[in-house]
């Protein structure tokens, strides 16, 4: 197969994709590569495999695709490519929760010198690295890569790229709890969508409308959480977007929870869980159990809640997420609280502490910790936070 044949048919898988015909433009794609000795082509077409696997949440093949990639790009011999297959390396290790694949492999990019093309790609890079950071709660990093992401999505006028820094902005106030901002972040995603986004792909809008589905139930706001989050997850369930539906699945039961209905709760959770678990979402799985932990708690089922806590602890641990570790030892606390075992109490308690200094999160100004209630923030330009107040 030609460069011509290559391009025709890269294009006719393009456009079945678009029109939701995913599947077969899987096949025409898989076909070009086997045949294609245009390895430009190739290329090109191993970044649209990519892409579809990441929209579908076949992470596992999506890194196989980046891996076959590299190699082309090395082929190549062009810094350009060569960058742009080690973001998609990059982007594959975050979505498996490799975060510490993910940084090494963003500060590769970032140390490549190609021309405009790669200078573009920067502000990409910053962001699945702010991403990785806030997976392993390095806070005050995630906030310099997220506003250096901001910058070069304003500097060279690239709305999508800043839709997507908004939602991840949106995820990165609702952990540190400053649900104003959390909200006021994807609300922006929303309006550049409203904007701009006539050609774009409806994940955008379903993307911001699922971050404002969090913040509103953080607010209390339930029925407005419920809406975005219907929302969203009609988006998800039209183009097969799994990882975003296991997400609205997540905050469908947050909220039944917060209505403290936990019979609707817990089917969500479930659901929830099994897609994580297929796609590889180690992340999300902890979300999820803190929410089951919650539910048993609140149905005083305290050694049930034990066991979900201790699942998550492993998961959290094996993927460095501090904050979710923060959580768990504060459950725990709670729970042998009320059992009266003291000895285990004053354990969690210690590391409950370990994990806040571990962590820096605390106010530069007045000394008292961040994120253990709804608190309003203010980031300096080094990127420290203190409490607004």
């Amino acid at each position: 197969m030609g460069q011509d044949q290559t391009k025709q048919q890269i294009e006719k898988g393009l456009h079945l994709y678009q029109s939701n015909q995913t599947e077969k433009a899987l096949r025409v794609w898989t076909r070009v590569l086997e045949k294609s000795a245009d390895p430009a082509g190739r290329f090109r077409v191993l970044g649209c495999l990519i892409t579809a696997h990441a929209e579908m949440g076949r992470y596992k093949d999506m890194l196989k695709f980046a891996v076959v990639q590299i190699d082309t790009a090395r082929e190549l011999e062009d810094p350009d490519y060569l960058t742009e297959s080690y973001l998609n390396l990059a982007r594959s290790n975050e979505k498996l929760c490799e975060f510490q694949k993910t940084i090494s492999y963003c500060k590769t990019c970032m140390n490549m010198q190609g021309t405009t093309v790669s200078l573009k790609l920067n502000g990409q890079v910053s962001l699945s690295m702010g991403n990785a950071f806030l997976g392993l709660s390095i806070f005050q990093k995630a906030l310099e890569c997220f506003e250096k992401a901001l910058r070069y999505a304003h500097n060279n006028d690239d709305k999508m790229l800043e839709c997507r820094v908004c939602c991840s902005l949106g995820n990165f106030y609702t952990q540190i709890k400053d649900y104003e901002k959390a909200l006021f972040f994807p609300c922006k995603a929303a309006e550049l969508v409203n904007d701009y986004g006539k050609g774009w792909s409806l994940k955008y809008r379903a993307m911001s409308q699922y971050h404002m589905a969090v913040a509103y139930r953080k607010l209390g706001r339930l029925a407005d959480a419920m809406d975005c989050c219907e929302e969203s997850m009609k988006i998800a369930l039209q183009h097969g977007d799994r990882p975003l539906q296991a997400l609205c699945l997540l905050c469908f039961a947050d909220i039944h929870r917060s209505r403290k209905d936990i019979q609707t709760a817990f089917p969500r959770y479930d659901s929830s869980m099994s897609i994580m678990t297929e796609i590889g979402n180690r992340l999300g799985l902890v979300q999820v159990l803190l929410g089951m932990t919650k539910c048993w708690m609140m149905q005083k089922e305290l050694d049930k809640a034990l066991e979900s806590i201790e699942k998550a602890q492993e998961l959290a641990e094996g993927l460095g997420n501090k904050l979710g570790l923060l959580k768990l030892h504060c459950l725990c606390e709670r729970i042998y609280r009320t059992k009266g075992q003291q000895r285990e109490l004053r354990d969690h308690v210690v590391k409950f502490h370990e994990c806040v200094e571990d962590m820096e999160l605390y106010c530069g100004m007045c000394g008292e910790s961040i994120g253990e209630k709804n608190n309003q923030l203010q980031a300096l330009p080094c990127s420290h936070f203190f409490h607004f107040k």
